[in-house]
């Protein structure tokens, strides 16, 4: 898999040095931020039913994020 950089540090696949430790990961665009997803990220089950066109990076947002539980 590509190298893939993420600043969210709170999210459990961020790793030291700002990379992204996910075995799969989904974006979409902001449109569908707050849809709901029948997806799973341990495995490999993905079911995203449209496809969107971004302008701009600003336009677009990880899915795979998962925020850390506090210690």
């Amino acid at each position: 898999m590509p190298t893939v950089k993420c600043s969210v540090s709170n999210c459990v696949y961020w790793k030291e040095g700002d990379d992204c430790g996910a075995d799969a990961i989904l974006i979409t665009t902001d449109r569908h931020a707050n849809r709901k997803e029948d997806v799973e990220f341990a495995g490999d089950t993905y079911r995203v039913v449209y496809e969107d066109a971004a302008q701009t990076s600003s336009q677009t947002c990880c899915r795979t994020f998962r925020r850390k539980p506090y210690e």
